[in-house]
This record gives structure tokens, C-alpha cells and sequence, in this order.
């Protein structure tokens, strides 16, 4: 469906650098606040769940990554990503002007989800998205009367169970589904300026990348671990009609700066 948006949609992601960073999440909502158009905010918060895990006695399991979540686990992510976090930027960016809506996956059904198959390995309450599913008409609704909703990674599959998804993924679902209302911008952002050649040295920046060129830097051992799934999920909103994606820190978001993911 199309609306009476406009200009771009912008979709921003961040991450637990800037969730568990007082400064740098201020300085995120001012920006923001400051951005012109519509916008989504999608955000993470991993840190903050594994303390409150912690200070309970329940055990973090990560494999490959990725949180494994059991059944007191998704107690706690629900409790800390669609409530504390989701919450405390929600209430800065109302401080800063910005009229903005905290969701996870359940409200309006907005992002569904199914639950991952246990095999080859069972990460519990874990869910995939697929984003044609994802509630692009609650979404235009929501823009065109000027708010700016602002997800968590809680998502469900519509049989009362809620899933705990990757956050870089609700992104590129969101920003996939905003794209069927106008034309999407989708921003990751994380601790570095970019994908760097070299994470030591500051200069190395790789401005952009195809698909032939993130295969000889995943062979080269350039690109590994967490910017694995991170570079996926960018070709994949590519792939699917998002009209642009980079990789920048959270600070650039109002610039051009960064690494411009390519078709």
C-alpha cells in the first residue's frame, strides 16, 4: 500500500553500544529529533539482559552469538527489551519533541514471527521473521499521523507465545515492509565507522561493498562473527526492495558517512 508519507522512510537500528551509553543515547534521540521525514527506531539491548540474568540466577547461553531462551530467559528479555529499554528511549525522545510509539512484534501484530526449528541446534523461544507478514499498514498508519514507532526484538507467533528475534533481522524485515510504502533507508549502526579491512586501524574504512566483494573479505577472514549476519540481513533488505542500507555508528546517522552496502 502506499501512503501520503513522502520522502524516504528512514529505519535506524542500534545496538547495546548506544542503549547501555547514557551519552551516546542522548545524543542519538537529539539527532533523531532532528532528522527531517519518517522514521523508525529498532533497537537491541543484549547487555542489559544478560546483568538482569545475572542478578536473578538465571544462566545466559549464547551460541554463535545468539542467546539461546529458554523459558525464565524470555521472562527477562520481554521484561528488559519491550519494557525497560523500550520505554526509557521512548520517554527521551518524547523530552526531545518527537511523538513516539514503543512496540514489540505482539501490538497491532506487528511483526510475526515462527518459532526456529530446534534442529540442528534448539535456541528455545527463539523466532524468524518473515517480512511480508510484518503490519506495513499499522506502520504507514503510524507515520502518516506523524509518530515514530520505536521496536524492540520481541516479536510472536500469533498462538499467544512471544519470540525473542535478532534485532539487525526485525530491522531488515521493518525496513522491507516500510519499503511497500515508500522508498526505505535502512541505517545499522554499531561501534565502529563501518566494515573496516582492518578493526585496529581507523583509516581502513571499506566504503562499500557487492556481493561479490563480501565473499572475498568472508574468505579473507575480513568480514567474520557478528557482521556475518549483520551483512546478510543487509542484502537480503536490498534484495527485497529497501532502497538503500549502510553500516555506520550511531553519531553519522544524520550524515553519509559509513559503508554503503550494494546490490
Amino acid at each position: 500500500m502506499k501512503t501520503d508519507c513522502g520522502t524516504h522512510i528512514k529505519v535506524i537500528k542500534v545496538g547495546g553500544n548506544v542503549i547501555d551509553n547514557p551519552a551516546a543515547l542522548d545524543a542519538l534521540v537529539a539527532d533523531l529529533a532532528r532528522m527531517e521525514g519518517p522514521r523508525i527506531l529498532v533497537h537491541g539491548g543484549g547487555k542489559e539482559a544478560t546483568r538482569l540474568s545475572a542478578r536473578l540466577d538465571i544462566p545466559t547461553t549464547m551460541i554463535e552469538g545468539r542467546r539461546v531462551t529458554d523459558a525464565a530467559t524470555i521472562d527477562v528479555v520481554t521484561m528488559v527489551y519491550a519494557g525497560l529499554i523500550n520505554k526509557r528511549i521512548v520517554a527521551r525522545l518524547q523530552a526531545a519533541g518527537t511523538n513516539a510509539i514503543g512496540m514489540c512484534g505482539a501490538d497491532g501484530n506487528m511483526i510475526p514471527a515462527r518459532r526456529r526449528a530446534p534442529e540442528p541446534i534448539d535456541y528455545g523461544f527463539v523466532g524468524d521473521i518473515d517480512p511480508m507478514t510484518v503490519n506495513d499498514g499499522l506502520i504507514a498508519s503510524l507515520l502518516n499521523d506523524g509518530i515514530m514507532p520505536v521496536f524492540c526484538a520481541i516479536c510472536h507467533d500469533g498462538k499467544g507465545n512471544l519470540l525473542n528475534c535478532n534485532a539487525d533481522s526485525v530491522a531488515s524485515a521493518v525496513a522491507v515492509a516500510a519499503s511497500r510504502i515508500a522508498p526505505t533507508d535502512l541505517t545499522f549502526c554499531f561501534e565502529m565507522p563501518g566494515v573496516m579491512a582492518d578493526t585496529d586501524n581507523p583509516d581502513s574504512l571499506i566504503p562499500s561493498i557487492t556481493p561479490a566483494l563480501y565473499e572475498s573479505l568472508k574468505a579473507d577472514g575480513i568480514v567474520s562473527k557478528g557482521m556475518i549476519p549483520k551483512i546478510d540481513n543487509a542484502f537480503a533488505a536490498i534484495r527485497q526492495g529497501v532502497a538503500s542500507v549502510r553500516i555506520c555508528r550511531s553519531d553519522s546517522i544524520l550524515g553519509n558517512v559509513g559503508t554503503v552496502i550494494s546490490a
